[in-house]
């Protein structure tokens, strides 16, 4: 144990303070590179020297002064904004020998000197805007230059009709088109700006406000949408008869937002495009044959063959029903006092107007049914009186001539049928309205339907 040596107390501490040494200066490299000051072993009035040099050379700390005790810096002063407090403490910490710093700086509470650096900086971005105009000027020429050939190519008119199935779709390409050039132009200028980072910028806010807008008009866009699968699909043409859910009239067009009917009434109904486009849709006048109903109830006790037989011989003879395909009948079902038998015939509706061909028939058959014998009872009953003793001859004859079932003079019907052309009053309205309507019409009776033929 005698021979065995022990380091000296100041070995021992100097071999300490060698290993803390070696830990901490990894650290210390990794917090900034040191602002060296030309020597290893630095003074307090070289560092100081140095400090005050540097801070003398940034604008808005030349007001800061350092003192430097033992390698601990004292910042002093003032400045007009927070970041140049702690730009101050960063520099000093840099310098080559600094141990420590101890930021004593104030920021200023004077209006004008927080005003005086925000003044600077106006009048810095004011003088670099001047010096940039001759690029603003190149960057707005070529952004323009770029959206004029846009314009040129969508207002062309052969490359988009040619491509485009109708008017609507062809108008809805040029839209595209200005918009894509548009956005290359903007793009272009950016690009000669160095500015290209802020167009993502402006996009991004683009897509959250597009992204809204279109929650806010749903319904509007789906009308929109609605329109162009109509124009292209055209389920029906100009002029047609149609029924779209409850509503039923003539298409006089179909714009961008809706669909436009005229009922006999000559009333106008205006029908959503998506409401459209989701309906089952009634072509009356894509078949121009068209087939009538109607009801008539004889006795229960009548030979029914031989009624069917009666009214479908009545249909066949009138000059309107078609031959082919031929009228026909059949017991649509049996009632409390009657039988009810249905009755069919087919008209042309190009000469033959539908609601007066079914008016005259149902009228005729009728007629003929109650001359071969047959009855039509009704399901009410009637009253008759007595007349009474105190009418003389003249008020009594008046009585039963108005309770006779003929009218008032009891007149027997014509056996011949009224005219059953169709009305061309609401055609004509149809087409004045489509003179009107035109440019804004996207049917066209050249573009393809869906149903062929």
């Amino acid at each position: 144990m005698a021979d065995m040596q022990f380091p000296s107390r100041p070995r021992l501490a100097l071999l300490v303070f060698l290993a803390f040494l070696g830990v901490a200066s990894p650290v210390a490299a990794q917090q900034g590179e040191a602002i060296s000051t030309g020597r290893e072993t630095v003074s307090d009035a070289e560092i100081d020297a140095r400090i005050e040099g540097i801070l003398d050379e940034i604008d808005g700390l030349q007001a800061v002064s350092a003192t430097v005790r033992a390698g601990v810096v004292t910042l002093h002063g003032s400045v007009a904004e927070a970041s140049l407090r702690d730009q101050a403490t960063e520099l000093a910490n840099r310098v080559n020998g600094v141990v420590a710093v101890s930021n004593e700086i104030s920021e200023a509470t004077s209006v004008s000197e927080r005003l005086t650096p925000v003044y600077d900086r106006l009048a810095q971005r004011a003088l670099r805007t001047v010096g940039y105009l001759p690029l603003f000027a190149v960057a707005a020429v070529s952004g323009a230059l770029v959206f004029a050939g846009g314009l040129f190519i969508a207002g062309r008119d052969w490359p988009w009709r040619r491509v485009a199935p109708n008017a609507f779709i062809a108008d809805l390409l040029r839209q595209l088109v200005r918009l894509a050039f548009l956005v290359l132009g903007a793009v272009l200028a950016l690009d000669i700006l160095d500015a290209t980072a802020f167009l993502g910028t402006i996009l991004g806010a683009a897509g959250i406000a597009g992204l809204a807008i279109g929650f806010a008009v749903r319904d509007t866009v789906e009308n929109y949408i609605a329109s162009i699968l109509l124009s292209i699909r055209q389920p029906f043409r100009p002029k047609d008869y149609i029924l779209i859910e409850s509503y039923e009239g003539f298409v006089i067009g179909l714009t961008s937002r809706a669909t436009i009917l005229l009922d006999h009434d000559g009333n106008h109904i205006r029908i959503p495009n998506a409401t459209v486009f989701k309906s089952n849709i009634t072509n009356f006048s894509r078949n121009p044959q068209r087939r009538f109903l109607f009801r008539l109830g004889v006795d229960a006790e009548s030979n029914l063959e031989r009624a069917l037989a009666v009214g479908t011989e009545q249909l066949r003879k009138l000059d309107f029903v078609l031959a082919d395909p031929r009228a026909d009948a059949w017991i649509e079902e049996v009632g409390d006092s009657n039988v009810v038998l249905t009755f069919a015939g087919w008209i042309d509706q190009k000469s033959t107007d539908f609601v007066k061909a079914r008016s005259e028939a149902m009228r005729l058959v009728k007629l003929r049914l109650e001359e071969t014998g047959f009855t039509l009872p009704e399901p009410i009953y009637r009253l008759r009186f007595d007349t009474p003793p105190s009418l003389d001859g003249k008020q009594a004859a008046a009585v039963a001539d108005v309770s006779k079932p003929g009218g008032e003079a009891g007149a027997p019907e014509t056996k011949n049928a009224s005219d059953t052309t169709p009305d061309t009053a609401v055609v004509q309205k149809v087409d004045a309205e489509r003179a009107e309507a035109a440019p804004k019409d996207l049917l066209d009776d050249s573009a393809p339907n869906e149903i062929p033929g």
